[in-house]
């Protein structure tokens, strides 16, 4: 029986002394699919009802069949037959509950694997749903901060006009006086003025529509050289560590003055963050981008990296949300502008680099700007300037083209007093009418932002019709695509005083014979 008997035929009387005992626990330990037939031969007349031993194996054996002696052997051939097909059935009913055990063994585990795998989707899915929470938040902010970038933009452009008729006003004033309480409250007021403009200076550099002038500078140098100048500003309360300087610091493409000035505004954060001891440090690095995971990252490429730390206090999330906004500021009233970090942000951004910010609450912030890197060295040779002469020739005669009214009349004042002879044109098609009928004049003063015809269309026109025509653009804001190929020395930015718009003016003039025309393209 344990080594696969189908059948086994046990003669009555071998039962009928026997221990049948361990008979008995191999049947009760048969799996639930086995039912081992017994045949068993008894006596004539052995029949269960009149037999005590047949009773008793009936119950104990089970699946039992008697046979009484002597028989035919037809007949046990046909019990025998019909026991074997029966335990035939048994191996089959085994092997179907084996291939539905299989079966259920195999579905739980692929509804576990599926399982897992909808857990996974599910966590990617949370994953990406956070990422895009994310994404859309950064987006928001960004299209925020560029709706109010092109908001200040305009407030710039409106306001450093009417700072240029003030201060052109009060110079004309100062001329007329000799009243020293009038001169006093005078220069009270230009001194007022000029810090309105660099207020506007640091919205236009938000807003990203200044112009820059971006050459390979070494940021190690640059971070050397304003020791001095960082000790100075920030004072003994906080104190400076030694910088970590990147050995074989790429260069970077930036302009070199205003990223002195980043550097210090950084600075002075990290000093209006910190307790008395606090330590700012400051660092450089060359670092490889790759394809960004935040929209805050810059984009993949080589980039140098300039880095302010302080263990100052640090910043909530309502805060960090909001840092790189215009006007926003945690400081007391009188006590910052909030375009500081603004200002960070737009020349980062304009330079074609990144602004990250890296804070805890009670351990301090790190800001990192990312430049990128310069293809040059930066160079360390300048040529020397030819001393220009403010004073023009006489019957010199300049074309003052602004669509507004003050603007027009102090720069023409200004020039009137410098010795010009000047013809005023209130907009474009009235400055091509004058410069056609008028071939005495020398050179044009032309704003760039007006209606109708822009600086940049009328000067088109005009050098078309007389080649390398000198033009000195007078701008609130320079619009970057349009006066990209221009030089700094062909711009007098608004608002200007008289040293501003005559030193411009005088170059224009006398590099007028070797210059190549205005790129207004």
């Amino acid at each position: 029986m344990d080594e696969g008997a189908g059948l086994a035929i046990v003669v009555e009387d071998v039962l009928r002394s026997a221990d049948l005992s361990g008979l008995s626990a191999w049947i009760q330990s048969q799996p639930s699919w086995s039912d081992f037939p017994f045949l068993i031969l008894t006596q004539r007349g052995g029949s269960v009802e009149r037999n005590p031993l047949a009773q008793r194996l009936s119950q104990m054996l089970g699946n039992v069949g008697f046979l009484e002696r002597p028989f035919h052997p037809t007949t046990l051939v046909s019990a025998v037959r019909t026991a074997l097909r029966g335990r035939s059935r048994q191996y089959e009913a085994r092997e179907r509950i084996d291939e539905i055990r299989r079966g259920e063994a195999l579905l739980e585990r692929r509804v576990l694997e599926r399982t897992s795998e909808l857990e996974a989707a599910n966590r990617q899915l949370a994953d990406q749903i956070t990422e895009r929470e994310k994404a859309e938040h950064a987006l928001r902010q960004a299209q925020r901060l560029e709706a109010v970038g092109q908001l200040t933009s305009g407030v710039a452009h409106d306001f450093n006009n009417l700072l240029t008729v003030i201060i052109g006003n009060v110079e004309q004033i100062l001329k007329r006086t000799e009243d020293p309480s009038l001169r006093k409250r005078l220069s009270m007021m230009a001194e007022a003025s000029h810090r309105g403009a660099q207020l506007t200076a640091q919205m236009l550099a938000f807003s990203r529509r200044q112009k820059l002038e971006p050459r390979p500078v070494n940021l190690n140098e640059t971070v050397r050289s304003m020791k001095d100048l960082l000790q100075s500003t920030i004072g003994g309360t906080v104190r400076i560590l030694e910088p970590e300087l990147a050995k074989d610091l790429w260069p970077a493409m930036i302009d070199p003055t205003q990223i002195e000035l980043v550097i210090l505004n950084l600075a002075i954060n990290a000093r209006d963050a910190m307790d008395v001891g606090g330590t700012l440090k400051i660092q450089t690095a060359n670092v490889v981008g790759r394809t960004p995971s935040t929209p805050e990252e810059p984009p993949a490429g080589d980039y140098v990296m300039v880095s302010v730390a302080d263990d100052g206090s640090g910043m909530s999330d309502e805060v960090l949300a909001r840092v790189f906004e215009p006007f926003f500021t945690t400081k007391a009233v009188g006590k910052g502008s909030g375009l500081g970090l603004s200002q960070v942000y737009g020349l980062a951004k304009q330079s074609g680099g990144a602004v990250t910010i890296e804070t805890t609450i009670g351990r301090g912030t790190t800001i990192r700007i990312f430049l990128p890197r310069a293809a040059d060295n930066p160079q360390t040779e300048t040529l020397p300037v030819a001393p220009i002469s403010l004073t023009p020739r006489p019957d010199t005669t300049i074309l003052v083209v602004d669509d507004d009214d003050a603007v027009r009349a102090v720069t023409s004042g200004i020039l009137i007093d410098l010795g010009y002879r000047v013809i005023e044109a209130g907009s474009g098609g009235a400055a091509l009418d004058l410069f056609d009928q008028h071939p005495s004049i020398r050179a044009v003063v032309l704003d760039f932002a007006m209606p109708g015809m822009n600086g940049g269309e009328v000067a088109r026109e005009m050098t078309a019709r007389k080649p390398g025509f000198p033009i000195l653009f007078a701008t609130g804001y320079a619009d970057l695509e349009a006066l990209a190929a221009t030089t700094e020395d062909r711009i007098v930015r608004k608002p200007f005083d008289q040293n501003d718009l005559a030193g411009k003016l005088s170059r224009v003039l006398c590099s007028m014979t070797t210059v190549a025309p205005v790129d207004v393209r």
